[in-house]
């Protein structure tokens, strides 16, 4: 199955009732690129309106001309595109997280503004891989080794990540095979970032079998393992605690 018929068969189930609307994060790279026009053929398709948005973060000269490309990709699919700007870094502390968590809340902004209810970001199975041997490194538990989810919901926004079945150089090669550009962000070379470590380490590791589609398959088998908790939790909840007042007591027995 191509990645288009994966990526539609994913977006149904993910979005089984379709909203008139639906957001997606584009930065221009591969997997954005490759999400925003998989994401327009099926929104086209079922009548829905794409809008994407492009934060640029200002830490990089070529980040301005990368989020004009971004603009004209989405132009010539007649799909709405913003630009969003981020000015917040301090210069200290970890710049990856806090450009994440500006990122985060400047495309919740802007949905709430467009009246758009999900937003669809370009995560992969190769990010998730990335993301679980990080969170192995950190001594992580079950819910640190169940990864990120296909569906969220913080700031009043539904996260989706319909390509955490897809391989990075996957989505590359079809974008190619299409005709289709993307531009290559150069800090994803920096081997002062982690996950940039991780990314190369993982080439190391494949060969013992640690590669993307193990650490996938880890990630989905503890995010069933927490979902059975949460859900274990809940019941003795219902059983051993009472609010009274809003003081809880606990049956300590129970």
């Amino acid at each position: 199955m191509t990645p288009d018929r994966r990526v539609s068969a994913e977006l149904d189930r993910l979005l089984p009732k379709p909203p008139a609307r639906l957001g997606v994060a584009v930065s221009g790279g591969g997997d954005s690129m490759a999400l925003l026009h998989l994401a327009q053929a099926w929104a086209r398709s079922r009548d829905i309106a794409l809008h994407a948005v492009t934060v640029d973060h200002g830490l990089r000269p070529e980040a301005a001309a990368e989020a004009r490309c971004v603009a004209a990709a989405a132009a010539a699919l007649d799909v709405p595109h913003a630009i969003l700007h981020w000015q917040g870094w301090d210069g200290r502390g970890n710049l990856q997280d806090a450009a994440r968590q500006a990122r985060r809340r400047l495309v919740a902004d802007w949905a709430a503004r467009q009246g758009i209810a999900a937003v669809a970001l370009g995560h992969t199975l190769d990010d998730q891989a990335e993301t679980v041997l990080l969170r192995l490194a950190r001594g992580s538990g079950v819910d640190g080794l169940a990864g990120m989810a296909a569906v969220t919901r913080t700031a009043g926004v539904t996260w989706l990540r319909p390509l955490l079945g897809e391989r990075r150089a996957d989505l590359r090669r079809w974008l190619a095979a299409s005709g289709l550009s993307w531009v290559e962000d150069p800090s994803n070379e920096d081997t002062r970032f982690a996950r940039v470590r991780a990314r190369r380490l993982l080439t190391e590791l494949a060969p013992l079998g640690l590669d993307a589609p193990r650490l996938g398959r880890t990630a989905r088998a503890m995010r069933r393992a927490r979902e059975v908790l949460d859900r274990a939790a809940i019941d003795l909840a219902a059983r051993a605690a009472e609010v009274t007042a809003g003081a809880v007591a606990i049956d300590r027995t129970a």
